[in-house]
This record gives structure tokens, sequence and C-alpha cells, in this order.
């Protein structure tokens, strides 16, 4: 239409084009057309949407005669194939899920339209979710729309395409180890891992259902902090916590969010487990000192153990049925490309896996402990894994304590590796597993891009394992100058207020 500026609409951020549509100087036809025809152009580009939610064009006619505005009245946002629209098919890439349309919202979806949000399309993920790479047998590969031979990231991949490339304003997506965070890192914008029952999970869809060792959380997408905490305002309401109520009826804290009392910040540059890139590591320092500049306190931290985490918690915990479960959502699909050797190894028999892990070891010492971990565990092995984790968490959060912090500043894998490259570096989500793990709220936040001199540094990029898997990532990182970089945000367990205060102090600095 001749009188939209779509530039000027796609360019707004969003606290002021909700104002400007709950104020009215904004009609909402305009900023639902510009970014239905802005997320075209991205999914052309980048193959980002699964599908188009006709029923939003009913929704923006109805907005306008109600008119009773909510936080996020008539703001366009895009979903995850994962998170239940009613109507709407969730095929988390599955041939098998074609065709059997959600019977209701998902309770998020729900509050966002209550709240005047316009759910407008939903969003590519990797087949089963258990993948930070984007693709899938029935919509193909999501590319990077930063540069279309990397991967967004994943499994929100479709998610970081679209916000990334400005299709969407607001997005949402789920984490179990890292899915929103990767593709936000990827992707060059910023997103919260609420802590797991922040935010309710009921009619979203798991990798892996009934798995309690890793906690999973829904959670938003978007190009700057201060649209995350508008987001997170809208969504802590007496409607969420009235259809959940699993969820704590905890409010937004204005009070924590707006504060700007210096923090005391722990942070560390590597985890000893997966060698930060050159850029990566730079990411931190730089970030460290400037916050030190504005005259907060930064304290080392301590990672220790962190093989032991990922072994021992993470493929232990998430396929603690020897990935029976896994396995049979794959029944009778096809696409196993990356995961050929998983499935066959999880395939094996106790004993099988035994042998191959005594035979892998001296080689191969962490391929050996996936294999000793990926086996079928009796319920009392289960139970003490549970155990182990919650005295794990303590452990943690004794050493937090220990040091007086109120956040954490930690590295994020980056920049964006190739496409492909995810599925042979699935040990490479440790920076983001561990917060899972715990079950902390973490975010991402980008800082700084990827250098020459990062680019010539990554030469003598060797790993801590020397192994294959150390090999790769250095081949995954190459070429990258000009590509986001950025870092983790971490607070306790319900401090989603304090995280993203400290992001919005990251993101400013």
């Amino acid at each position: 239409h001749p009188s939209v500026n779509m530039v000027s609409i796609l360019s707004l951020p969003l606290p002021e084009l909700s104002k400007k549509l709950r104020d009215g100087s904004l009609p909402l036809e305009h900023v639902f057309y510009a970014y239905v025809s802005k997320a075209l152009q991205i999914a052309t580009e980048t193959n980002c949407i699964t599908e188009y939610l006709q029923e939003s064009e009913t929704q923006l006619r109805k907005a306008k005669l109600t008119g009773k505005p909510g936080l996020l009245y008539g703001v366009p946002v895009s979903i995850k194939d994962s998170i239940n629209c009613q109507g709407h098919d969730s095929t988390l890439g599955f041939i098998k899920n074609l065709n059997k349309p959600a019977a209701e919202d998902s309770v998020v979806v729900q509050v966002l339209r209550r709240q005047g949000a316009i759910p407008f399309v939903k969003t590519n993920v990797p087949q089963s979710l258990i993948s930070y790479d984007c693709k899938n047998l029935i919509f193909g590969q999501t590319f990077n729309p930063l540069l279309y031979t990397r991967s967004p990231g994943g499994s929100s991949g479709g998610e970081g395409a679209l916000v990334g490339g400005g299709g969407s304003i607001l997005g949402f997506g789920t984490d179990v180890g890292g899915s929103l965070r990767f593709p936000a890192a990827f992707c060059g914008i910023c997103a919260l891992k609420p802590t797991g029952n922040r935010l309710s999970k009921k009619g979203i869809i798991a990798g892996v259902l009934g798995q309690k060792a890793v906690a999973a959380a829904v959670g938003p997408m978007a190009k700057d902090v201060e649209s995350l905490a508008l987001c997170m305002r809208a969504l802590l309401c007496e409607d969420m916590f009235n259809l959940d109520s699993r969820v704590p009826p905890l409010p937004f804290n204005e009070e924590v969010y707006s504060s700007t009392q210096p923090l005391r910040i722990g942070y560390y540059e590597t985890d000893f487990f997966t060698m930060p890139s050159p850029a990566m590591r730079r990411a931190i320092r730089e970030t460290k000192q400037l916050l030190e500049d504005a005259g907060h306190t930064l304290v080392p931290f301590e990672l220790t153990n962190v093989d032991y985490m990922i072994f021992n918690f993470c493929i232990k915990g998430m396929f603690a049925d020897g990935a029976t479960s896994l396995l049979k959502t794959f029944k009778g699909e096809l696409e196993k490309s990356s995961l050929g050797l998983f499935f066959w190894l999880a395939k094996s028999p106790n004993w099988l896996k035994t042998v191959l892990f005594w035979i892998a070891k001296p080689f191969v010492p962490r391929f050996s402990d996936i294999i000793r971990n990926m086996r079928a565990n009796t319920v009392d092995e289960i139970w003490s894994l549970h155990h182990e984790i919650e005295e794990f968490c303590y452990q943690f959060i004794n050493q937090w304590k220990k040091l007086n912090l109120d956040v954490m500043l930690c590295p994020m894998l980056g920049p964006a590796l190739g496409i492909g490259y995810p599925g042979k570096l699935s040990v490479a989500v440790s920076y983001t597993m561990l917060y899972n793990v715990l079950d902390f709220p973490a975010g991402v936040v980008p800082v700084t891009m990827v250098t020459d001199e990062d680019e010539e540094e990554l030469k003598g990029y060797r790993g801590y394992f020397r192994d294959w898997w150390d090999r790769t990532l250095a081949k995954a990182f190459r070429g990258s100058v000009g590509l986001p970089v950025a870092v983790q945000c971490v607070a306790l367990p319900w401090q989603e207020e304090l995280c993203l205060r400290f992001m919005k102090e990251v993101e400013t600095l």
C-alpha cells in the first residue's frame, strides 16, 4: 500500500512499536503486512518458515474492533514448530506428524493472544529437535540470514533466521541444550532461556518426552534485550498462572530489572572441555573489561569436571533408557544421516557398548565416554543419577554464594558453524547445556564480530583433547570474519529479571 512506510515500521524496536500500536498512531494492518511482507522475503532467502497462520488475519480484524490493548497489542509474533497452535501441525520435522493439527493453543500462545499479540507464522526445526542445526525432510535446510553457507543454529533455527533477518520482531522457541541460545548467537540476536518452569510448557512438544535430568524451557528471541523484557512482562500475568497452575505466580519484578546498583559478576573464559575460538575468548575479555570500567566487580569463577557433567548428566540423563524413546520417534522415518552412528550405538546391546568402550578408550576417550553413557539404565541407576544432579546443583550454588555473586558472564559457542557441522559436533554444547542441567536462567547477547586477527589466531587452534572433534571444530570456525559473537549472561533460578538486567548492561556497554 503506497501509504505504508515499511522501512520505518521495520526499523522500530518492539517497545516503541507496541507503544505506537497501543496509542493508535500506527494502524495495525500496516504493521502486520509490513512484517508479513518482510517475513516472506526472509523465508525465500533462508527457508525458515513452515506455515503461515491464516487465522492471524481474522485475529487482526477482531483486534481492531475490540481494541482492548494488551501489552503486545497488534504485535506480529513467530512461533517455533514444536509449540502448539490450534489447527496447525507440530511436526518436529517428522513426516508421521503431518496432518495432525493441534487441538488447542499451547498456554504460551493463549497468553500471547490475550495480550493482543498476533501469531502469524510457524518456523523450521531439525528433525527430532535433538540438534543445533536446522534441517528435516519435510521443509529442508534453513540457512543463516547473515551468511547462507552457515547454520542458523537450532533447534529454534527457523526463529533465529527469521528474527535475525528482520522478518519477525518477536519469536518463541524452546531450549533443552542451547536450542534458543545457539540460534540467537549464530544469527546475531538476543534470547532468554528462563528457569524451566517460569513460563508454561503446556502444549509444547519435547524431543525426548518425560526425561527430567536436563531441564527444558520455552523463551523469547528478539533483536534487543528491552524487547525480551517487554515480552516477559506481558507473559508473566494472571492468565499464565491461571492457565497453568504449575507455573509459580511470580509477576515480572520491575524493581530488579530497572536497578542501577553495581553488580558482582563471576566470569570464566573456558570450560576446559570445548576450547573457545579466539573470537569467543576475546568476546569475554572485552566484555569483562567494559563491565569493570563501568564500576562492576568481576570475580574469576573456576569451572571443574565439565566433561563429567556432559557425559554422566547430559548424555546419560537424556538417554537413560538407552535412547529407546528417541529411536521410537524415528521409527518409520527416513533421514538419519548425521545420526547414523548414534542410532547404531543406541541399538547395540549393553555388552557390546561395554566392549566398544574399552576398545575406544585409549584412542578416542571422549567418544568412549559417550558409548559408556548410552547404556540402558536400571531404575535405581536413574534415581541415583537424579540425586547426583541435585547434589551438583547445590555445590555449584554454594560456590556461587561463597563468591557472593549476583550474576555470571560466560562464553557462548560462536561464530556460527558451517551447515552440517553441528551434526558432527554434538560435544560442543558444553557451554549451553550446563545451564539446562543446573536449570538456571541464561541469556545471549551479541557483543562483537570475528576479526582478521581472530581468523589468523585460529590457525593455532588445537582443542583440549586434540581428537577428531577438536580438529573438526577448528574447521567449522574457519572463514568467519564479520560474523557475530555472543556471550552468555546467567543468573540463579527464578532470577530472570536480574539476568535481563545484566544482559541490558552488557548490551549497553
